[in-house]
């Protein structure tokens, strides 16, 4: 037999022990920053408990001990939401698996577990990464850190839940899938006062309200309509009571765009017209950026490589998808060739009719574990082909 086809057959031994795992994990999430627990129980469920530690997560090579390897890599963050799926397995911590790492986990372990009993060509690394939805991003933590730098890694794969995509579909797009993610805090400064004398103060909340309404020019009328970019202010606050005109005014909000060009270009802007909306009235403006994730962007020959492995695991091609949203999974996009699969938890209707990502309702069924873990299998073999080729 080959190897595609042992190692399905030892894969779908492991998923009952690995949807159990499913259950363990999603009814105690750990947020970003404190998953060492989880960790812990994961890297014990895939046989070595006591694997490097990176940062809050852990490092597992299975298979040869020297050469080439390929990464695969699945999140053990948490989500600060309160769960109400109303499932005996439910969270009851304030924390929740409410977009799909616990089944990212479980998926791996099954691979991580199966692999252990062949003999495979090219070492696996199971990457058990920390604070994906969360500063400092964990990805980043990995790609610089001695440990993922002792192995020889000739690519890096990811498969995530995705319920705008039908069950038993996957997207494996070439080129830029995900949007660059910053985040951006303005403070306004005037002058402080009584209401009843706003002629003696300078306003930072009105000037902050011009800021808002300034910024919507930034993507109408500032940015090449064919490239893809988002500026949301999440976040508005000032003063204490009706009557106090506010020393300070602060504004939070996030860029997203899918050139590396455009993001420093956009971010200068925005500080630009923070600014100078602020002088028009009386105020000044200081925007300080937190650089998050690069564009995710897909290797084309790994992409093209893991499609004819797709079906084989009883999984199809979907459309083309991508989106503004973003993963720090794009930190080994800029230097590994990586590839990130979305896998289809739509069971029926449509999208608008199921919960969404980060929703205190998402609970991907226990056969979504199988269907990440054929993703991540077929993702493993398509970068074998190239690495032994």
């Amino acid at each position: 037999m080959s190897l595609a086809a042992d190692w399905t057959t030892a894969l779908l031994a492991e998923l009952p022990y690995a949807q159990d795992l499913r259950r363990k994990v999603h009814a105690e999430p750990r947020t970003g920053g404190y998953e060492q627990p989880t960790a812990a129980l994961v890297a014990a469920a895939i046989g070595q408990p006591d694997a490097p530690a990176v940062a809050e997560g852990r490092i597992i090579r299975i298979g040869p001990a020297d050469g080439p390897a390929i990464a695969v890599r699945a999140e053990l963050d948490a989500l600060p939401i309160v769960e109400r799926t109303g499932v005996p397995w439910a969270s009851a911590n304030g924390a929740m698996h409410a977009c799909g790492h616990d089944v990212h986990l479980a998926a791996l372990t099954a691979l991580a577990r199966s692999a252990r009993t062949l003999d495979l060509p090219v070492a696996m690394l199971a990457l058990l990464q920390p604070r994906e939805e969360s500063f400092p991003l964990g990805a980043k933590d990995f790609v610089e850190s001695a440990e993922l730098a002792r192995h020889d890694v000739r690519a890096v794969i990811g498969a995530h839940v995705q319920p705008r995509i039908p069950v038993g579909e996957v997207a494996a797009t070439p080129g830029p899938v995900n949007a660059s993610f910053d985040d951006v805090a303005i403070t306004v400064s005037g002058r402080g006062g009584h209401a009843a004398y706003p002629q003696d103060a300078r306003d930072p909340i009105v000037a902050a309200a011009a800021i808002v309404l300034a910024l919507q020019q930034v993507v109408s009328r500032r940015t090449d309509p064919l490239a893809p970019t988002v500026l949301t202010i999440g976040a508005i606050h000032a003063g204490q009571a009706s009557n106090v005109i506010p020393e300070t005014a602060s504004l939070l909000a996030s860029l997203r765009t899918y050139s590396e060009a455009e993001r420093v270009r956009l971010l200068d802007l925005i500080g630009t017209i923070a600014a100078h909306t602020a002088l028009a009235y009386g105020c000044t403006a200081v925007t300080e950026a937190s650089l998050g994730e690069p564009v995710l962007d897909n290797d084309p020959a790994l992409t093209e490589a893991v499609w004819a492995q797709l079906s084989p695991q009883g999984l199809t091609l979907s459309a083309p998808l991508r989106s503004c949203g973003s993963d720090d999974f794009s930190f080994y996009s800029a230097l590994f060739p990586a590839l990130m699969m979305f896998v289809g938890v739509r069971t029926a209707g449509s999208f608008e009719q199921q919960p969404s990502l980060h929703s205190a309702l998402f609970l991907p069924g226990d056969d979504a574990v199988e269907r990440v873990a054929r993703a991540m299998l077929a993702g493993f073999l398509g970068a074998c082909s190239l690495v032994i080729d």
